[in-house]
């Protein structure tokens, strides 16, 4: 099935508290997962709440990382949205549930965008031209 991106929602459970509570690791988790699968990086933002939580996005040229974490619960919600065939969103997903030290963690995986016509894999980028061809 031909798509224009991949979806995962990575569900961490049993998560070292510690780590999930630091912005400076958090931020830098996102950052080094985006890194790891080959990700081009637009812009970071991240924001603590108090007195514990944070929540934080990674926009990635190929569209995007997302966290929010819940320390009181060793619980973190990732969204990792990826666009194109180069970029391994399943390699960001590893590291975090590495870098978070989940013991208990789940990915699902759904397709975004699907794209075919008459069975033939459309581009990711078009040009003005391939959209009159398309149209």
């Amino acid at each position: 099935m031909h798509a224009l991106g991949i979806h995962l929602l990575v569900e961490l459970r049993d998560c070292n508290p510690d780590i999930l509570k630091n912005l400076g690791e958090v931020r830098d988790a996102l950052v080094t997962a985006a890194k790891r699968a080959k990700a081009t990086i637009i812009d970071v933002s991240f924001h603590e709440f108090n007195p514990f939580g944070i929540s934080g996005m990674v926009i990635i040229a190929e569209s995007h990382l997302s966290i929010h974490t819940w320390p009181e619960y060793g619980y973190a919600a990732v969204d990792i949205f990826t666009c194109g065939d180069t970029i391994k969103p399943e390699v960001a997903a590893e590291y975090l549930i590495k870098r978070f030290e989940s013991k208990n963690p789940s990915i699902v995986e759904m397709k975004r965008g699907i794209l075919a016509v008459d069975g033939r894999k459309l581009p990711h980028k078009v040009t003005d031209v391939q959209l009159e061809l398309v149209t």
